[in-house]
């Protein structure tokens, strides 16, 4: 299915076509801001990645017609509960926190959160290993929320508003390490830009605030919603689509235990 690019008052989206004939589009609320390897825009403009070929896939599953709207990561939420978006598909993690606020589907994948840094810096992804460092993190994200819970020794948490922020930061030796996901990481240590860093190694767990993978947020009440994108993700799982998909982006199973 071939993704279109539509522009609409200064906002790119993206239709997302499906076979199924909604009196309305469900708008799928992404992060503007790019996020690589899981979705951001290429030079025409269109968005592309894992997660934009993922909730693709998952519409299409579950007979929805979809359509992308980049939305400022740290208003994503108030955007759902305000419906200008209908769902969030925007790698973010169901936490308890956030499930006061809004309701999520299954997991569509799980994986490490992990520390980087440069490749000669003496840092461990231990808050031994990161007292008196100055540790990046992205707004509005379980990252933020870990770091200054278990990072408090370390010199400065310096909060960005995008991950590419913070990388460009690290890249230059203005902060000292990152903590982020794993995945996201080693895209980036992996690339040009990223060449001076490598991944730390990946922070003790906690549940409560790293979340229990990441899954489709919808508004509290909309049942019928998100058990159509359980169905959706069920049924990419079990035709070998989903496999197909990650198979295109990376070398190993990021769905998690």
């Amino acid at each position: 299915m071939k993704l279109k690019s539509l522009l609409a008052v200064g906002i790119a989206t993206l239709a997302l076509t499906t076979g199924a004939a909604l009196a309305e589009p469900i708008k799928i609320g992404i992060a503007a801001e790019p996020y690589p390897p899981f979705m951001s825009p290429d030079a025409a403009g269109n968005w592309v990645g894992w997660e934009i070929e993922i909730i693709d896939a998952i519409c299409k599953a579950s007979e929805l017609e979809c359509v992308i709207t980049p939305t400022a990561w740290d208003g994503i939420i108030p955007s759902l509960t305000g419906k200008q978006i209908d769902a969030i598909v925007a790698s973010m993690s169901i936490t308890e926190e956030r499930m006061q606020t809004i309701d999520f589907s299954d997991k569509y994948y799980n994986t490490p959160t992990v520390v980087i840094a440069d490749k000669s810096a003496d840092i461990t992804a231990t808050p031994e290993g990161l007292a008196g460092k100055i540790l990046g993190v992205q707004a509005s994200t379980v990252h933020q929320s870990y770091a200054q819970q278990y990072f408090t020794g370390a010199a400065e948490i310096r909060v960005y508003q995008t991950q590419d922020e913070a990388n460009q930061d690290l890249a230059s030796g203005r902060i000292d390490a990152i903590q982020a996901d794993s995945i996201a990481m080693a895209d980036f240590v992996a690339s040009e830009a990223g060449a001076c860093c490598e991944i730390k190694g990946a922070v003790a767990d906690d549940p409560a605030i790293l979340g229990l993978g990441v899954g489709v947020g919808v508004r509290k009440g909309e049942d019928e919603l998100r058990e159509k994108f359980n169905a959706g993700i069920k049924a990419i799982r079990a035709d070998g689509t989903y496999d197909e998909i990650t198979k295109k982006y990376f070398a190993m199973d990021i769905y998690g235990g």
